[in-house]
């Protein structure tokens, strides 16, 4: 089979590309007041209702995420800080790659123009980008599409920008919920799964899984 060269690799940041570490972050918070199983539960559900919160009509970050921790807060009988919540949303443009990204983004820039879809906020973003290790096309967040992933609107607003289809393009992503099941709902049949441990294996997607993105690279040929 020959090897199927897109127009452009597009990539989820927040996790696949960037260490994402909002878990970290209320282990750091909540260490010493709740227990290991609680802790555990609190990160789980945090998760969940920051998935949630994203699911209507956009709005900014800082208040999913305050939203989020206000509500997992409430169902695991924590007290709710506002400081606290507001440090995870000044936490996200600290974060720093993956060790295995900026080697592998290195390789397969040279022949491929990159693009990151992200759930992010203007001010933030190119912070993270910066320390990926290699030159990015486009960077499209959610502020601008004015919608969040997994909704349809946000990759709708990525192949207007760059005046291609689903057909065009390799997604690279480590979340079914968020990229994955979208991309295959609308078409994007080329897709890669980097399988960081966040969520299991869904074959039904149809997708190439690496363990990292030093993986990338044999996928487009390279």
């Amino acid at each position: 089979m020959p090897v199927f060269r897109p127009k452009y690799i597009t990539f989820d940041c927040y996790g696949t590309l960037t260490h994402f570490q909002m878990a970290e972050r209320a282990k750091e918070i909540l260490g010493e007041r709740l227990s290991p199983e609680k802790l555990a539960t609190f990160i789980r559900n945090f998760s969940a209702y920051r998935l949630d919160e994203i699911m209507g009509d956009w709005k900014p970050y800082e208040e999913v995420l305050v939203s989020a921790y206000e509500r997992t807060c409430k169902r695991n009988d924590v007290a709710f800080d506002l400081a606290e919540a507001r440090s995870f949303y000044e936490a996200v443009p600290t974060w720093g790659p993956h060790p295995d990204v900026p080697a592998g983004l290195a390789k397969v820039a040279k022949e491929y123009p990159l693009v990151v879809l992200s759930n992010a906020m203007n001010s933030q973003i190119m912070s993270n980008v910066e320390k990926l290790g290699a030159p990015f096309a486009h960077v499209f967040t959610a502020e601008q599409a004015n919608a969040y992933k997994p909704r349809f609107r946000a990759f709708e607003y990525m192949f207007d920008q760059l005046g291609c289809g689903p057909d065009e393009i390799l997604h690279c992503s480590s979340s079914f919920r968020y990229d994955l099941m979208s991309a295959h709902d609308l078409g994007i049949e080329h897709k890669v799964w980097v399988n960081r441990g966040h969520e299991p294996a869904n074959p039904y997607y149809g997708y190439t899984e690496i363990a990292d993105i030093s993986g990338l690279p044999a996928v487009v040929g390279l």
